[in-house]
């Protein structure tokens, strides 16, 4: 599956993709924020490699596409999908994009492709993505797309040994469907 917008392509990570995948997701920066990062290459070549397995009709899995510019290719972060397991139209999201490539409407393009997937392609009724509140970037994200905050768990995950916080931000299809938001 791939998608296409003014300035990307989302489609597969590719083998090829390790050594940039791994730079950018074990960057403290930004796995600071992440449930998971590679811990060395092997690992995340191993990630790579499970999702080619990985599909729209695996219920209960995580389906990552790699984003890429559109001009030359080149990998510059990664979406995940997570299917519900018991198909009841809510999908949750995930976005990492290298900090070279921060700050200039990538995350905002790429989740608005992967919002129109859902909505317009999938008949998703649900859109929601669980951040850190401390990655404020990421709030500010979400916000821009039109999510809303809709729960606010104090310490209730541990992460490197550290007991953080958890904020849910949600979407209906109604509400991206009357959204001037669109790619």
């Amino acid at each position: 599956m791939e998608m296409i917008t003014a300035r990307l392509r989302l489609d597969a990570l590719r083998e090829s993709d390790v050594d940039t995948f791994f730079r950018y997701r074990s960057d403290p920066s930004v796995a600071r924020y992440q449930g998971w990062w590679p811990a060395s290459s092997d690992e995340a070549l191993g990630f790579i490699v499970s999702q080619q397995q990985a599909s729209l009709d695996i219920p209960d899995s995580w389906l990552q596409f790699a984003i890429r510019l559109s001009a030359d290719g080149c990998l510059i972060g990664d979406l995940g999908l997570h299917l519900p397991a018991d198909a009841d139209g809510s999908y949750e999201f995930g976005i990492t994009i290298a900090p070279a490539h921060q700050g200039k409407g990538y995350a905002r393009e790429a989740v608005a492709a992967l919002f129109d997937l859902l909505f317009r392609g999938l008949g998703a009724h649900r859109v929601y993505a669980s951040i850190d509140p401390r990655n404020v970037a990421s709030a500010a994200l979400l916000r821009s797309l039109g999510m809303r905050q809709e729960a606010h768990f104090r310490e209730s995950l541990k992460l490197r040994g550290e007991w953080v916080d958890d904020v849910i931000h949600a979407l209906l299809a109604r509400e991206w469907a009357g959204a001037d938001m669109h790619p």
